[in-house]
C-alpha cells in the first residue's frame, strides 16, 4: 500500500531541502528517522513532519519494520520578490524561495511488479 504525503509552500529552498532528501530515499522508516534526527541541517525538520504526516495517513499499518521511503521529491513553489536598500539609492532584489515537498511511504511485503508484454518476434 503506498500513502503520499505533502507540504506545500514551505519556506526553504528546493536545493536545501533535496541535500536532505537525498540522505533518505529508498531506506527504511525507522533509519530515515534516525537519520532526520541527528541530521544538523534545518530542513530536516520539515522532512520529517512531512515523513510523519504520510505514515499517520497509512493508518492501519501497525509494524513500521517494513514500511520504506519509496519516494521522496521537492519542487519549486512560487518565488517571494522582496528588495533590499543598496548603494547610491539603489535598491538589490532578493528571491525568497519556497518549496513542494512530497513523500511516498509504501509497506514492502505488498509490493506488485507487473511484467512487461513480451514481444512478438517477427
Amino acid at each position: 500500500m503506498e500513502v503520499k504525503a505533502t507540504a506545500r509552500f514551505v519556506r526553504y529552498t528546493p536545493r536545501k531541502i533535496n541535500q536532505v532528501l537525498v540522505l533518505i530515499r529508498n531506506k527504511k522508516v525507522e533509519k530515515a528517522f534516525e537519520i532526520l534526527s541527528f541530521l544538523p541541517k534545518s530542513a530536516a525538520v520539515v522532512v520529517k513532519k512531512v515523513l510523519r504526516s504520510a505514515i499517520a495517513n497509512a493508518g492501519k499499518i501497525k509494524d513500521y519494520s517494513d514500511v520504506k521511503v519509496k519516494e521522496a521529491w521537492v519542487g519549486n513553489g512560487p518565488i517571494l520578490k522582496r528588495v533590499m536598500p543598496g548603494s547610491r539609492g539603489k535598491s538589490n532584489p532578493i528571491k525568497k524561495r519556497t518549496s513542494h515537498l512530497t513523500i511516498i511511504v509504501t509497506d514492502m511485503g505488498t509490493t506488485v511488479t507487473v511484467p512487461k508484454k513480451e514481444r512478438k518476434v517477427r
